[in-house]
């Protein structure tokens, strides 16, 4: 079978769409513990204010589901 009747038959894998360079083997990357921290510093962050947001979001929902908000 070649590959335009694979294809009509639906028999092709899922990935079949995907880049091929995306599955060819990478090196890893190294990265110095300064940068490490620092991206560490800004995950810390960013999961700080996901965190404030979350607790404003809540106390909105409290005020509307008691009927502040009217």
């Amino acid at each position: 079978m070649n590959d335009k009747e694979l294809f009509e038959n639906n028999c092709f894998p899922l990935f079949w769409l995907e880049d091929e360079e995306r599955f060819a083997k990478q090196e890893p990357q190294r990265k110095d513990l300064q940068t490490l921290l620092a991206e560490l510093e800004d995950i810390k962050n960013r999961i700080d204010e996901i965190s404030a947001r979350e607790w404003h979001l809540a106390k909105l929902v409290k005020f509307h589901n008691e009927g502040f908000a009217r």
